[in-house]
Order: C-alpha cells, then structure tokens, then sequence
C-alpha cells in the first residue's frame, strides 16, 4: 500500500512539473523593427529604430507574476586603449594606457523597470546583457593601474558622448501583450553588424528571447574615403596631399586678387 502511494505521489509531480514549464515556455515575443539597415552619409546626424512586438501565448496571461522587456542594442566589440592624464615635469601627459579587451561601440538598452529590479544576476551573466559583462580584460594582468578603474572609466566616456545609455521605463507594455521602444542611434556609430535583443521577463527570469540584427554600412562618399583609406593608403596619402596643396593655391590666389 505504501508503494503505490509514493508511486502515485511520484506520478502527480512529474506530471505537475512539466506542466509549469509549459505555461512559462508557451509565451513567445514576436517583433520586428523599423529598419534593419542604417546609411552612413557625409551629412549623418544619427537616427532612430523603432522596435514593436507582441508577446505570443496559448494560454491565458499568467496572473503570478508581472511582465518585464529588456531591449538592448549593442554594437561590434572591439579591443580599446583607455589612457589617463598624468601630470609629469609640470605638464599633463597621457600615460601609456590599458587595453581593454573588449568594448561595444554602442550599448543601447531600454526597460520596462530599473535594470536590476527586472532581471537576475544569474541570467543577466548567462545572456550578456549588463555592461559589466560586455566591458571585459580576458587573461591576467599585472598592472596595478587597470583595478584602479579603466574599464569604469570606459563606461564613463562612453555615457557622456551617448554612446551608452539605459532608457529606464523607455519600453511602453499594452495589456502584457503589445509593447514598443524608440532607439536613437548617435552620429558617431561605427560599420559593422548591430545586434538587436529582446528579452521577455517574469519574476526576474528570462522566459524568450527574439534577436534580430542591424546592418550599419558607409555609402557615397564616405563609403570612397574610407574604402580608399583602409584599402589604398598610399594613393589615399597622395591625393590628401594633392587635395590639401590646391585648396591652398586656391585661397592664395583668391587673396591676391583680393588684396591687390
């Protein structure tokens, strides 16, 4: 009798356990963006993305607990050198500096809540979505210098030319089912592939996670200059010249015929 009662307690667990994991799994966030790829012109001022989905289910909302997005942009990783000023013989100088291994060009996020209070440490460190996860040295380091605040001071720069930012509160929920987000893009972005993140959260744990990327590519112009400079630097190195010595004939020339 025994037996089959802790068989039967056995049973009715397993059945109610995947029965949870389906009610958190049968949510989905479906969405899309305004654009997908961004032109860098001469004249690029910035621009924004608009991000629009709603949130998919077979089931009714679950009433447990409240609904929480995360949408991050962030932008191609890349090594940085972060230098600070020193004052040496009675003059500032920057010092030799500290390699950051990894930086994101752009770190765009907006919440629907402040960032800790809507997601784990756990999951915010399995999906890479804090800074302090982003911003990282890899391998060991002797230099004193880098634990007194680099990367830090990183972030800091960063956030003061609107690279970095989190909009707290910037993503709009309607009826914990529909939601949208406007993300600015500064003037100063970087070629490269953009990737665009949308994390569904309940109880501070990411349910779905819908991932779309952004082409972000110089055209015209600037797409010339900058294919000539990395590609051909001789020939680019010569015509800056050429470029450089007309222009200085021609304003010359002009102020004589001026001031004659």
């Amino acid at each position: 009798m025994t037996r089959a009662v802790l068989l039967l307690a056995a049973f009715v667990a397993l059945a109610l356990v995947p029965r949870a994991h389906a009610q958190i799994a049968e949510e989905r966030v479906v969405a899309g963006l305004s654009q997908t790829t961004v032109s860098i012109t001469t004249g690029f001022t910035g621009s924004e993305i608009f991000i629009y989905g709603a949130i998919k289910r077979d089931a009714p909302v679950p009433k447990t607990w409240p609904l929480d997005i995360i949408v991050a942009v962030t932008g191609p990783s890349e090594p940085v050198i972060v230098r600070k000023k020193d004052r040496k013989f009675g003059i500032w100088v920057n010092d030799s500096g500290v390699k950051v291994d990894a930086a994101p060009s752009l770190y765009a996020v907006a919440t629907t809540g402040p960032f800790r209070d809507i997601i784990s440490f756990t999951d915010d460190f399995k999906h890479k979505v804090g800074l302090e996860h982003l911003v990282r040295f890899i391998g060991e380091t002797d230099d004193a210098a880098y634990k007194a605040g680099y990367p830090e001071a990183l972030v800091r720069l960063r956030k003061a030319e609107g690279s970095y930012f989190v909009l707290t509160s910037g993503v709009k929920v309607s009826e914990e089912t529909l939601f949208e987000t406007r993300i600015a893009l500064p003037a100063n972005l970087v070629e490269g592939d953009y990737r665009a993140r949308i994390f569904l959260l309940r109880d501070k744990s990411v349910v779905d996670v819908f991932e779309s990327s952004i082409e972000v590519r110089k055209v015209g112009l600037e797409r010339w200059i900058y294919t000539m400079a990395h590609e051909k630097p001789a020939l680019y190195g010569v015509i800056s010249i050429a470029v450089a010595l007309a222009a200085g004939w021609l304003a010359s020339t002009f102020f004589r015929m001026v001031f004659r």
